[in-house]
């Protein structure tokens, strides 16, 4: 299988964690490329042009990562991250869709502060950063614990990390004491500690 990645990106440090949690990593190129280069192999398997693409074992492009991290934890080993079905798979996806919301509100400020500053948007990056304090905040309210690793959890651990990476002025630790735990906790898992944005 070949992954595409950038090291920074949150969305590719999830299936990288995914894939290590899984027992998958040896299965896996981790091939990194510049999306905004339009990365010839990568606009070949992803007409978005966007990372992680994975290229699964029977040679299907696989786009997202929630997609892809699906497919990984039903490929490998151990229990799984995901559950089948029921009121948890549904408390899991919850807490995925609320991180990736997170980091969906952080990715637009960050392309929006990279344009000219005469052609930025001040409301807009006003609402978007409402709206990442509203997610995190909704986040520490579902509780997310390291000892119940999931996707969700994980998702979580990523969001934070991110942002306090990317958005480092941006406060998201005070007010919100299960966030910060469960970022020390998964930090310091082998999986996360091999997949850090700043490597």
């Amino acid at each position: 299988m070949k992954l595409y990645i950038t090291v920074p990106s949150p969305y590719a440090r999830k299936c990288r964690i995914v894939a290590r949690e899984k027992g998958l990593a040896d299965r896996i190129e981790e091939i990194g490329v510049d999306p905004y280069a339009n990365a010839p192999e990568l606009l070949d398997s992803n007409p978005l042009v966007q990372v992680p693409t994975l290229i699964a074992e029977d040679g299907l492009p696989l786009n997202d990562s929630p997609v892809i991290c699906e497919y990984l934890d039903a490929l490998g080993d151990g229990p799984r991250l995901l559950p089948d079905s029921g009121p948890e798979r549904l408390r899991v996806r919850r807490v995925e869709t609320l991180a990736d919301g997170v980091l969906e509100m952080g990715v637009k400020l960050v392309l929006e502060k990279r344009r000219p500053e005469s052609e930025r948007s001040p409301s807009w990056i006003d609402r978007w950063t409402v709206n990442m304090g509203r997610a995190l905040d909704a986040l520490e309210a579902a509780a997310p614990d390291a000892s119940d690793l999931n996707v969700g959890t994980i998702t979580a651990g990523v969001a934070v990390t991110w942002i306090g990476f990317r958005h480092p002025d941006f406060d998201w630790q005070t007010g919100r004491p299960r966030l910060v735990a469960l970022q020390a906790a998964l930090e310091a898992r082998p999986s996360f500690v091999q997949t850090r944005p700043d490597a």
